[in-house]
């Protein structure tokens, strides 16, 4: 279903999901949540959608969690906890084109996609530790294994950004095209998954996947749970705030 802040077309056999917020750079609010879980529960079960494509409108592909409606949750994240499920157990591919910032859940989810392209002007960033919080979307688990301990904690516990060329030697992302073909490239790739055989497809990605797919999904629990302690901490008020007031955070009075 489209709706103003999530675009939702379908051609030739790809479900292109596009962030519309271009004014915030796609910061995601639980109702964007819901609009594309929305969405892609409806693709599961219908045989026209056979791909998923991701993108975002205006200078970026996603600039993480909208930090004000966040604080407005009082913990309760529920729609993102059933879109993580989604795209961590989803059956059909995954493609992604990202631009601009990836900051939070625009990198993590990245792990989740098959296929992921990324313009020179891409910039990923996990900074959950930096607002009093954990990571989440299984990435404590997948991050580790994919680019090793040191680079995992670099980003996780570091904080710092990777730009595009890095997240492609580390196999975050398949490769760099130049921004004015990304969309392309990403829709190219998506539709010809779309061709393929159906069945055979989905098994061959849960063959890929399911060595692992438990893990995974305990991981995600795990972290849903310590995220969700972690987001009404005064460390993640204090963060949160700060966030807000445009400071910095003050950790010090903490243990």
């Amino acid at each position: 279903m489209s709706t103003d802040l999530v675009r939702a077309t379908v051609t030739d056999g790809v479900l292109h999901l596009q962030l519309n917020r271009p004014d915030k750079k796609n910061a995601l609010t639980r109702a964007m949540y819901t609009a594309l879980a929305d969405a892609l529960d409806a693709a599961r079960v219908d045989p026209a959608q056979r791909v998923v494509l991701f993108s975002g409108a205006g200078s970026a592909f996603s600039a993480g969690n909208d930090i004000a409606d966040f604080a407005a949750s009082r913990g309760r994240v529920d729609e993102v906890a059933r879109f993580i499920g989604l795209i961590v157990d989803y059956p059909k591919p995954l493609v992604a084109a990202v631009h601009g910032a990836a900051i939070g859940l625009g990198t993590t989810m990245l792990l989740h996609c098959d296929l992921a392209w990324a313009a020179p002007s891409a910039r990923f960033k996990t900074p959950f530790v930096d607002l009093g919080l954990v990571p989440e979307a299984g990435s404590s688990l997948l991050m580790p294994r994919a680019f090793g301990y040191v680079r995992a904690a670099q980003m996780l516990l570091l904080g710092d950004t990777l730009d595009a060329d890095t997240a492609a030697a580390w196999g975050l992302v398949n490769g760099v095209v130049p921004e004015a073909d990304l969309l392309a490239v990403a829709t190219a790739a998506a539709r010809k998954l779309a061709t393929r055989a159906p069945a055979a497809l989905r098994a061959a990605k849960a063959l890929m996947r399911g060595n692992i797919r438990a893990e995974v999904l305990a991981a995600v629990q795990v972290e849903g749970d310590r995220f969700k302690e972690h987001l009404t901490s005064p460390e993640a008020m204090e963060a949160l705030t700060a966030f807000m007031q445009k400071r910095a955070p003050d950790f010090s009075r903490f243990e």
